[in-house]
């Protein structure tokens, strides 16, 4: 049977109301971000919402968000447990998946993106050179929000509502953020979005498939650091 999860989630100053439930949402998305909650850790609406001097509709609230986002999830008679890391049978699974698929994408927006989405997308590769990225969530927040960002505006600007959907449904920035992150990383990500960016501006669908595979099997490399060797 999971254990509860500990104390130690961060003391909030109460924010406006409207601001309430994303305040509390990210302070727990941020210790489940950094592991500081174990996985299979019993999650107590009514201790978070002591520990963060909350009531328990904003912690409710946000564990809806988060069992959304694969971060929780909701067990019989238990309540809301840590969701397991992904392992690598599933890392691999999902970038079978995405190999399928985001190359196709950006070989579509290649091909019929708006001159407003190509603008959009070097804006934010360009938005993520300048954000920081430590080693935990609070440090590396706002490049992962943007990468799951370029990732997206890419997948809608295929023309592809299937796509869109599918991708959207993976919360694959999430998973993936959750199992490793390094300092290093983040440059090497911007690198291979320029690449993709270019292509696809350029109205090169051949290179922007070939780029964003380039990417994906780049990244699935860097994650598969997070599993020991066999």
């Amino acid at each position: 049977m999971p254990k509860d999860a500990p104390s130690g989630l961060p003391r909030l100053t109460p924010p406006p109301r409207t601001m309430l439930r994303d305040t509390v949402y990210e302070a727990i998305k941020g210790m489940l971000m950094d592991n500081d909650l174990a996985p299979g850790a019993r999650l107590s609406i009514d201790g978070i919402a002591r520990e963060l001097e909350v009531s328990p509709t904003p912690v409710r609230e946000a564990m809806t968000k988060l069992e959304s986002d694969g971060l929780v999830a909701k067990r019989p008679h238990a309540g809301y447990i840590v969701a397991p890391l992904m392992d690598q049978v599933s890392l691999d699974n999902l970038y079978e998946f995405r190999l399928l698929i985001e190359p196709a994408a950006a070989g579509l927006a290649a091909s019929g993106a708006s001159k407003s989405q190509v603008n959009h997308l070097h804006k934010v590769v360009n938005d993520m050179a300048s954000r920081p990225n430590g080693e935990n969530y609070q440090g590396y927040r706002d490049f992962a929000v943007l990468d799951a960002l370029l990732h997206r505006t890419i997948a809608e600007a295929s023309g592809n509502h299937l796509i869109v959907d599918a991708l959207s449904r993976l919360h694959a920035h999430t998973h993936n953020y959750r199992l490793y992150f390094r300092t290093g990383m983040a440059d090497e990500t911007k690198r291979e979005h320029e690449l993709v960016v270019q292509a696809i501006a350029d109205q090169r669908p051949d290179a922007a498939e070939a780029a964003m595979r380039a990417h994906l099997t780049s990244s699935r490399a860097r994650l598969r650091a997070a599993y020991p060797r066999q």
